[in-house]
């Protein structure tokens, strides 16, 4: 009895202790956000005021770039971790909001497209990261590991991935330190290409979607394009993500035949355990503003936070990225990362233009 008692009596404290260790890196993921967008404006009038033709760099990427100093310098305390994890929490919170941007009508026509180009990636995706694995040597769970995030949506298709498939931790952490360090590079290659390239908000934002692997550096990459390209990068993004289950489930059944295991009974069941709920809620909320629930000025005001939750978000990419870490995985499966990597972003750009073509997205 005692000791049920002081279960008891310990779970009201356990929540809010969990949240005050939270503060401390929610607070650091602020400033470090709010300290890009102060750069960005600080640069931005002293170049106006002296006269000097220099390009913008939105805050963005100067959030992305001062997590990054900071985790790659100084490092990241223990009391910080917490709280910088939340950032996922900020990402799905900023997708959901955004869909009051967008009226149910124009997310049906563009993801119709979007889920069309992410199917056909995903199959060259899966099966190019396998041929290379096996090119490389790697062992076969790391090659799924790497395939799957490669092809849907990172770290977190890998972590949904390694328990359907019983994959070991080491495998998980290579997958996830190669997928990290390839989303980096994708922010400081894709907006240049597509500004070389001379490609609008619509089709880069499409592109940014399809082709970059964690949802968080897609988002990023579309917002350092244009508030325009962002939009478009969450809504391909979304219909990639709404996909996982589907891929689990089938790396799930084949593994289960391979080893020799019990396969997983309810697939329905599974599917939803698996499905990114936060795509419902985007839904949800473009469903609400098409039917005119909300008005102009709560529009602004859900798109105004969406903004605030991405703050948080692009200050997490940076700080969780310590190039030091990675570095003690081995260079084989960053090697058939990047590898996999410029041959996907180089299809889905083919895709993208293609399909402009075809439909005049």
């Amino acid at each position: 009895m005692a000791t049920t008692t002081a279960v008891l009596s310990a779970e009201p404290i356990g929540l809010p202790r969990r949240f005050l260790a939270m503060l401390p890196g929610i607070g650091l993921l602020t400033i470090v956000g709010l300290g890009g967008k102060v750069l960005e404006k600080s640069i931005a009038a002293y170049t106006k005021a002296h006269h000097l033709v220099v390009p913008n760099i939105e805050y963005v990427l100067w959030a992305i770039l001062i997590g990054l100093l900071i985790s790659n310098t100084i490092g990241v305390a223990e009391v910080f971790k917490p709280g910088i994890a939340t950032y996922e929490f900020w990402l799905k919170t900023g997708i959901v909001l955004l869909g009051a941007r967008f009226l149910l009508a124009d997310v049906l026509k563009l993801g119709a497209v979007s889920l069309t180009l992410v199917l056909i990636e995903l199959i060259l995706s899966i099966g190019f990261m396998t041929l290379l694995g096996r090119i490389f040597g790697l062992s076969p769970k790391l090659t799924s590991l790497l395939a799957v995030g490669s092809s849907i949506c990172g770290v977190s298709a890998i972590i949904a991935t390694k328990g359907a498939i019983e994959a070991d931790d080491e495998d998980a952490s290579f997958a996830i330190a190669a997928i990290l360090a390839l989303g980096a590079l994708a922010l400081f290659t894709f907006p240049p290409i597509g500004h070389w390239l001379g490609m609008s908000d619509r089709i880069y934002g499409l592109w940014a979607g399809t082709g970059v692997d964690n949802t968080a550096e897609a988002v990023a990459a579309g917002a350092l394009f244009s508030d325009a390209a962002a939009k478009i990068a969450v809504l391909a993004k979304t219909s990639r993500n709404a996909m996982i289950g589907f891929v689990v489930l089938g790396y799930a059944l084949y593994w289960a035949a391979r080893d020799g295991r019990q396969a997983v009974g309810d697939k329905a069941a599974f599917l939803w355990q698996k499905f990114p709920k936060f795509v419902l809620g985007f839904l949800l909320i473009s469903l609400l503003a098409s039917l005119s629930i909300f008005n102009k000025d709560q529009v602004n005001s859900l798109a105004n936070l969406s903004k605030w939750a991405f703050l948080l978000t692009f200050a997490g990419v940076g700080l969780r990225i310590n190039f030091k870490e990675m570095k003690k995985q081995g260079l084989r499966p960053f090697i058939v990362g990047a590898l996999g990597e410029v041959v996907i972003a180089a299809v889905t750009l083919g895709l993208v233009l293609g399909a402009n073509k075809l439909v005049k997205l």
